[in-house]
């Protein structure tokens, strides 16, 4: 009897095992997230981190109607922002993590992207990438660009749209579009980098792609969600996110 009542104390003293914290990345993390991914891993062993790649406009469907999200990673503001004003994150915990920044692309030599926006005046390009512009904040960068450089109408009939940055950079990759309007990040990959021929599109005149994270209503009761949060502001991770292309918001000081 004594022997069974030890051990049923035993199990009650084990500590509950923590579900796994799960972080849903906008597209143009696709060759970031993993290094950020380990580089938490070191400084948080204990924590079983999964994450998940795909456009921020379907990520935020998904929280708003549940999915078993803890930390939303949007490559920009407004997502998130809407979350908080429905109850489906924490608008308290919301932070510029990265500032993206949009590159043409290409793989085939005819064009020379030296000439920058007017590339798009070339009467033999006939199909130009771009992420979707009503799910995809790349895609409403990639169109306020054109639009701002006056190539919108000429490309406009052209377009060829992937669902999120990952895709559009596919499209570029198979031939299935000559010129693609991506991320920075995108043509910086280890695996493209040196791949075809890239320009870097101007700022100004352009809004920045700010790129925010939260924490969903879900991940606020997660223990490790907000050491996360955290954790992107931390020099290790700015300095990971930088080396793939991002900009960065102003320091943060513990």
């Amino acid at each position: 009897m004594k022997t069974l009542l030890l051990t049923m104390l035993g199990v009650l003293a084990l500590p509950a095992r923590a579900e796994p914290l799960v972080v849903a990345a906008a597209s143009d993390l696709t060759y970031s997230i993993g290094e950020l991914a380990d580089a938490f891993r070191k400084q948080a062993p204990g924590v079983e981190l999964k994450t998940s790649l795909g456009s921020s406009g379907n990520f935020f469907a998904q929280i708003k109607n549940g999915a078993p999200f803890h930390v939303f990673l949007s490559a920009d503001m407004m997502y998130p922002q809407r979350l908080a004003a429905e109850g489906a994150a924490d608008g308290a915990t919301l932070t510029t993590y990265a500032i993206g920044r949009l590159a043409l692309w290409t793989l085939d030599p005819r064009f020379d992207l030296r000439q920058g926006m007017a590339v798009f005046r070339d009467a033999r390009l006939a199909r130009v990438a771009i992420a979707n512009p009503q799910v995809a904040p790349y895609g409403m960068a990639a169109r306020a660009a054109l639009q701002h450089h006056g190539v919108w109408d000429a490309v406009s009939g052209k377009l060829v749209l992937g669902e999120n940055i990952a895709q559009t950079a596919q499209f570029v990759q198979t031939g299935n579009a000559q010129v693609g309007v991506v991320s920075y990040a995108t043509v910086l990959a280890p695996r493209l980098k040196g791949v075809g021929s890239y320009y870097l599109v101007p700022q100004a005149g352009l809004a920045p792609i700010e790129q925010g994270a939260i924490l969903t209503a879900r991940g606020k009761g997660h223990p490790a969600a907000a050491r996360f949060m955290q954790f992107l502001h931390s020099p290790t991770a700015r300095a990971i996110l930088q080396r793939h292309g991002f900009g960065l918001p102003p320091a943060k000081h513990a």
